[in-house]
């Protein structure tokens, strides 16, 4: 939501509150609660950028203690929002005006368990009706071999990021679980990926294609050594610059690929996952191995693929429905029985 080079002065607003009871204080207790429990790091990281964005909104309205904040504002900010046009002048989405005003609800909703508020002025804000889920787009078995073969991978860093789309193609990871393998989670023998933290913090044991391992063993025979310069660095995936990959420069890469290969379809990191779900499914995976594989908590997640895979469906269809053929008749008084 912010525009380039506004996130940072938004941070330091927030991490530098001017009294002990101002929004940025709270938040910042919040912040600490929540990195208590345990939560991941990217959706600390997603609630905190959302939490400062709205301090600023109040800092620029004068609005100094939560306790100043009331259902009516909280209206205004959420109109705010709706109105808000980001740098190409597009407005926000109304799947991500919903998430930003989760965060903000989730926010009040500590202050008032932990006794800081008598009371949330949030609790019956209405939320934007987003429209239902896009299906998302998924490559072809063709298109995925024309972005593989798009890394020139005759020197180190197309070499790594060959390596990297093969990982995400063979196993569906997330992007954020790439750049976080470490040299101890790949299993060789077994031939499975150790993804120790997924989303929610969840653990989980991956198979990977003998492809993927080739090409992972070729990365760390003549590609990672070049890049390495703390030999105690255990990142599988390193920067030209010895550290571990950052996010965007994974979604950076497979992103320019994909654009050099001509293919217009959404998505980066994202696209391998759900395109790796889907040919499964299409043939023959059960959807509750697929729900194993990509670590979804919740069937209901996975079970979008089962609406992508229309291609298998359709040969199934044409197969055993006794309606799918449409006879046709040789001549106009052939009974359709004789056609």
């Amino acid at each position: 939501m912010a525009k380039r080079g506004e996130y940072a002065p938004r941070r330091r607003q927030l991490l530098t509150p001017e009294h002990p009871d101002s929004v940025a204080a709270w938040v910042q207790r919040y912040l600490q609660a929540l990195t208590v429990r345990g939560m991941s790091a990217s959706t600390w990281s997603a609630q905190m950028r959302d939490l400062a964005r709205f301090n600023e909104w109040c800092v620029e309205r004068t609005l100094g203690s939560p306790r100043e904040i009331t259902k009516p504002i909280l209206e205004r900010f959420q109109r705010h929002l709706f109105y808000y046009r980001k740098r190409d002048g597009h407005p926000l989405t109304l799947q991500r005006q919903v998430v930003f005003l989760h965060h903000l609800r989730a926010f009040f909703r500590w202050l008032v368990r932990h006794n800081h508020l008598l009371h949330n002025p949030a609790s019956d804000l209405e939320l934007p009706r987003a429209p239902k889920t896009q299906l998302p787009d998924v490559l072809t078995v063709e298109e995925v071999e024309t972005i593989l073969a798009q890394f020139d991978v005759s020197d180190a860093l197309g070499l790594r990021d060959r390596a990297i789309a093969e990982v995400l193609y063979s196993t569906g990871l997330r992007r954020m679980e790439v750049c976080g393998l470490t040299l101890f989670d790949v299993a060789w023998s077994q031939q499975t990926v150790h993804v120790r933290c997924g989303k929610g913090g969840r653990e989980r044991i991956v198979p990977i294609g003998e492809r993927a391992l080739a090409w992972l063993r070729k990365y760390l025979d003549e590609a990672r050594p070049v890049f390495v310069i703390d030999p105690s660095e255990m990142h599988l995936f390193l920067t030209q610059h010895g550290q571990p990959l950052p996010l965007e420069r994974l979604t950076h890469m497979m992103r320019e690929a994909k654009e050099r290969a001509g293919i217009p379809k959404r998505g980066a990191c994202h696209l391998f996952r759900h395109t790796a779900a889907t040919l499964m499914l299409e043939n023959g995976a059960d959807v509750r191995y697929i729900q194993e594989m990509l670590g979804h908590a919740n069937l209901a997640t996975t079970q979008i693929y089962t609406h992508v895979s229309i291609t298998k469906l359709r040969q199934i269809h044409a197969a055993t429905h006794p309606g799918a053929k449409l006879t046709r008749r040789l001549d106009p008084d052939t009974p359709l029985e004789d056609a």
